[in-house]
């Protein structure tokens, strides 16, 4: 018997990386999960690579940042499979690596209506679909920049402080409806998304301590897809307001000493590599 037998999930930003981990998570154990992505063809091989691990999936592409397309989404998942029991607002971009006011206005404005609009709009139609049947488990996801500024990143790190304020206070606000809210934070994830940056030209040496955090700290997906599994059970059943952070005190301790461990036994250390695309500066 699985930890979700019987529930529907939907799970923003899921064609790949973390938010296809936690969707393959969930349906490993037992869950029915929906699958969303801007892009309908990425969207489409990722649910058949699932359907092909037996899995129970259905998929439809929406843009976060425009609600109609978030509220599609949830009739989608109720007209297929009759039910919503989970919504993980996944869906995020990191934007333009570089000082903001070198930066295309129209990439800033793209960070914020997918990371901050995205997941307001994702949290509201779950809300207005959890909160008269009295049940269901919300999780946002955080990020760098949840705990205070991140220079050079400034749209997503403050998008990710405020998903956060965002999310406790929804928490206090439905505290008594019986719905779980939950802010997770899956620490430093290995995927594309890490990796593919793009920076803006001149400040590309800024990026050079992130291999280092790679080597260190970097975890697969299967890692926070397992704690986000946890958020979605019966563990969290009459909770709310959980800030749930993967990369904690003693997993950067024990990322510090796998590594000297490493260095003493000769061990090579893992790949770093980082694909840095250039954009021009706005700054005159």
């Amino acid at each position: 018997m699985g930890m979700l037998d019987g529930k529907v999930a939907v799970i923003t930003g899921s064609s790949r990386g973390l938010g296809l981990a936690i969707a393959r998570r969930y349906a490993s154990e037992g869950a029915t999960v929906v699958l969303s992505a801007r892009s309908a063809g990425r969207v489409e091989e990722a649910v058949n690579a699932l359907k092909a691990e037996g899995l129970r999936a259905g998929s439809l592409a929406a843009d976060v940042g425009k609600r109609e397309q978030v509220e599609a989404l949830a009739q989608y998942a109720l007209t297929t499979f009759g039910r919503i029991d989970i919504w993980v607002n996944n869906a995020g971009i990191p934007g333009i690596y570089g000082p903001t006011a070198h930066i295309p206005n129209s990439n800033f404005e793209s960070v914020l209506n997918t990371n901050i609009l995205g997941v307001h709009y994702g949290s509201l139609t779950a809300l207005r679909h959890f909160v008269p049947q009295k049940r269901g488990k919300l999780i946002n996801l955080l990020g760098r920049g949840d705990t205070g500024p991140v220079a050079n990143q400034n749209a997503y790190g403050a998008s990710k402080i405020w998903v956060k304020s965002y999310t406790l206070a929804l928490a206090k606000e439905y505290k008594d409806s019986g719905v779980g809210v939950f802010a997770f934070n899956p620490g430093l994830v290995d995927t594309d998304l890490l990796r593919q940056i793009e920076a803006i030209e001149g400040y590309e040496a800024g990026l050079k301590p992130l291999r280092t955090v790679i080597r260190l700290w970097a975890n697969p997906p299967e890692v926070p897809a397992e704690k986000a599994l946890w958020l979605a059970s019966s563990a969290t059943d009459g909770k709310t307001g959980l800030n749930v952070n993967v990369l904690g005190r003693a997993q950067a301790i024990a990322g510090l000493a796998r590594d000297i461990g490493r260095r003493l036994r000769g061990v090579p250390g893992p790949d770093t590599t980082l694909t840095i695309t250039t954009i021009p500066s706005e700054m005159p």
